[in-house]
């Protein structure tokens, strides 16, 4: 029998448990322990989901755990948080969740956890600089869902732009996963050729602003989704599920992540952003640093400052 691999969420909102519900479909585990503040709900979701075991591919065993079982988990996924009220401020969205992850973290490694924290509360790449200086943990063990389905989205989206396979298509939404993000387009591949190169080549059929417009639409997609249904949660789940499945399985993959910068761009340290990371079981293995254009370093530099800017404001108001 192999080593048993564990699984802890905590937070069974819609996006928590969009995620269990595909981590079963996809047997992602052997363990999955719910953790939650509304134990009644735990009690109703563990029974839902077990009711549904016989029909998987899974012998996954699923329970109601509380922090003490976080000890020999691989990975502890937090989901947990507060949404932001109509005409909340950012600040004051991340000061409420600040504490709920206050209560949280310390908890978690109290326990004896050693695993992979990731991170998928918004605003993600703070939350998951909040879960770094919280648990004291090396930075490769800290990560966030970050541009992972931004990417996804941006993919699927040029796949259908171009009529390519989007397993193919080799291009990063990077920086913050928010209104700053971008996509460097000098760095987009179809295969092994630059998109830069496939629009000069094509010029009648493929040009820069449609790409521009697919990016845009990346960029408003949760919004469109959240005005039509009123949140995001199946896109994001199955994001961390890809993200966890890297983890557990020692991939070695390539995911855009939020992860601490440690010098990358021009000397850019302690901030959390979306980038292409090489992704195992110790986490945050290695990070890709991008050859960017001065434009393209511009945007960076913004989604730095806005991220920075936003951590040391939830600092100084604790």
């Amino acid at each position: 029998m192999g080593v048993q691999k564990k699984v802890v969420l905590v937070g069974t909102g819609m996006v928590g448990m969009s995620f269990a519900y595909a981590a079963l479909n996809q047997n992602l585990c052997d363990e999955l322990v719910l953790i939650d503040i509304n134990e009644k709900r735990v009690e109703g979701e563990v029974m839902d989901l077990n009711h549904g075991l016989a029909f998987s591919h899974s012998s996954m065993k699923i329970y109601k755990g509380k922090y003490s079982d976080c000890g020999d988990a691989d990975v502890v996924l937090i989901c947990a948080g507060v949404n932001q009220k109509v005409g909340e401020s950012r600040l004051e969205l991340l000061k409420r969740n600040y504490s709920v992850f206050s209560s949280i973290v310390p908890e978690v490694v109290q326990s004896g956890f050693d695993g992979i924290f990731v991170v998928a509360t918004n605003p993600v790449d703070i939350m998951t600089r909040i879960t770094y200086e919280l648990s004291g943990f090396n930075a490769a063990k800290v990560i966030g869902t970050g541009t992972t389905l931004d990417t996804a989205r941006l993919r699927y989206l040029m796949g259908e732009y171009f009529e390519v396979d989007s397993k193919n298509i080799h291009a990063y939404v990077i920086g913050e996963h928010g209104d700053s993000e971008f996509v460097p387009w000098s760095q987009a591949l179809i295969a092994v050729k630059s998109v830069s190169k496939v629009l000069e080549d094509n010029p009648l059929a493929y040009d820069i602003e449609e790409l521009e417009k697919i990016a845009g639409e990346v960029k408003g997609a949760a919004q469109k989704i959240i005005e039509a249904k009123g949140a995001t949660y199946y896109g994001i789940g199955m994001a961390m599920v890809r993200v966890v499945r890297a983890i557990l399985n020692n991939e070695n993959s390539v995911l855009t992540v939020s992860v601490r910068l440690r010098g990358e761009y021009g000397g850019k340290k302690d901030v959390f952003i979306g980038n292409p990371c090489i992704i195992n079981n110790g986490g945050a293995k290695r990070i890709l640093e991008l050859d960017l254009t001065d434009d393209e370093l511009e945007k960076l530099d913004n989604c730095c400052s806005i991220l920075n800017e936003n951590f040391h404001n939830l600092m100084e108001n604790q």
